[in-house]
């Protein structure tokens, strides 16, 4: 699949994917009348339910990685080369703001908004850390072992990461950086942003070496 198509893939997905998490924040907070348990049920549901549609489609086309890390552990993998690979976390992340900004454009907010939703704390960085984890080990083994499965899977695992975690999950460094652009509820405040992703490398590292365990090559 030539690069270029690849591309659109990962910037139609990972756009529609943060337009689903922020829109669907905006709409669960408006209507759950301040029950911060319903608005979180909405976000997560709206969340998981978008993942699985977009990995469904775009999956044959780009490999519907929608996320940095998933992109890192593709090119350690050798599925993708390092050219390849900054290429898509580029558009990731540049899609990732163009979502949260569609989300503002179709909720009529002002566009451009710093986050305010206070996420530091050693709880949410243990919460990020774990999150990513088991993101990564739900992809990874489950492409080895029930590749049809993925996007349930993914959805599922998302889904329920929402609630186990403190942090409610983010999980992926270019949904981190474009979260910190909205003020509304799925937003995080610009200066946590870092610890974040720092967090979800951790996860991320730990999660490959476990594969490497489990899975070694020659097996």
């Amino acid at each position: 699949m030539p690069l270029s198509r690849r591309l659109t893939a990962e910037f139609t997905g990972t756009a529609l994917l943060l337009a689903a998490i922020v829109g669907s924040g905006i709409m669960g907070e408006a209507l759950s009348r301040g029950n911060a348990a319903v608005a979180l049920l909405a976000n997560a549901a709206a969340t998981a339910g978008a993942l699985y549609a977009l990995i469904v489609i775009l999956a044959p086309i780009s490999g519907a990685h929608f996320n940095p890390a998933v992109t890192v552990v593709a090119h350690l993998h050798g599925d993708l080369s390092r050219r390849d690979a900054v290429a898509y976390i580029v558009v990731q992340t540049v899609a990732a703001i163009a979502g949260v900004l569609l989300a503002h454009a179709m909720f009529d907010l002002p566009l451009l908004q710093a986050g305010t939703h206070v996420r530091t704390g050693a709880s949410q960085w243990l919460s990020e850390a774990v999150a990513t984890f088991g993101l990564i080990l739900t992809i990874v083994l489950g492409v080895r072992h029930r590749p049809a499965a993925v996007p349930a899977l993914v959805a599922s695992y998302i889904f329920a990461a929402y609630w186990f975690t403190a942090s409610t999950s983010f999980a992926n460094p270019a949904v981190t950086l474009a979260r910190a652009l909205t003020a509304t509820f799925a937003g995080i405040r610009p200066e946590d942003v870092a610890a974040f992703v720092a967090a979800q490398a951790v996860g991320t590292f730990v999660a490959i070496k476990t594969v490497g365990f489990l899975r070694p090559a020659h097996a």
